[in-house]
């Protein structure tokens, strides 16, 4: 693990290096409840742990073209969550990819409180996916008790 300290607290947020990123796969399959999907860019991202003492919080993210980034997994241990973790994740993602690039993207599902999680983490509303859930897994997805339909897409300049 490559770490990267921030602030004087003992909160430090880490670049994962390690070969085998399955490890985290029970962590992940919390925002991403497929494994063949998950498996499409878990290698090919970047992943990132926010640790205090454990992990708190994890994301990969992907560059899907020059300067242009996104969010395909982030999830916080349900343990920590409604706690600020997933939001300083988000904080130091835009800052770490905004030296890199001007676009953050992230895709989720049509849930009005993910999207307000994401709304006050500064992004906006870009673009919707019709049946992305429907043609891509292989099961109905649930989130609060609804079941997702489309993909919306949401879009943070860096």
């Amino acid at each position: 693990m490559q770490k990267e300290k921030q602030g004087k607290e003992k909160m430090e947020f880490v670049k994962i290096i390690d070969g085998d990123k399955t490890k985290y796969m029970d962590l992940l399959l919390i925002a991403d409840e497929q494994v063949s999907m998950i498996e499409k860019y878990l290698y090919r991202g970047d992943m990132f742990a926010l640790c205090d003492q454990d992990i708190r919080a994890i994301c990969i993210v992907t560059q899907e073209r020059p300067g242009v980034y996104e969010i395909k997994n982030i999830v916080t241990v349900p343990r920590y969550q409604r706690k600020g973790y997933g939001q300083r994740l988000v904080s130091f993602i835009a800052d770490y990819y905004g030296k890199l690039g001007n676009e953050l993207y992230v895709g989720t599902g049509d849930c009005p409180g993910t999207l307000r999680f994401y709304e006050r983490c500064g992004f906006e509303k870009s673009h919707v996916v019709k049946n992305f859930f429907i043609d891509n897994y292989d099961h109905p997805i649930y989130e609060d008790g609804q079941q997702l339909v489309d993909m919306v897409y949401l879009k943070r300049s860096l």
